[in-house]
């Protein structure tokens, strides 16, 4: 499945089928985040419900601490 994450286009080998599986990936795994998918944004109670499909845009914002 080919998905555009931040902007660059991803191919994903695995089935990918929800948010919640994208964000168990090793590289997204334990980070706060604001996820948007094709414009809108997901809350946190709906990554497992939402589903995703070829040629999705996702941004992932996830925030880091500092001063």
């Amino acid at each position: 499945m080919n998905l555009y994450i931040n902007g660059n286009e991803t191919r994903l080998d695995e089935a990918c089928g929800t948010l919640a599986d994208l964000l168990s990936r090793p590289e997204w795994k334990e980070r706060r985040m604001i996820v948007e998918l094709n414009g809108v944004i997901v809350g946190k109670e709906d990554y497992g419900h939402v589903t995703l499909a070829e040629g999705d845009r996702v941004e992932l914002v996830h925030f880091v601490g500092g001063g």
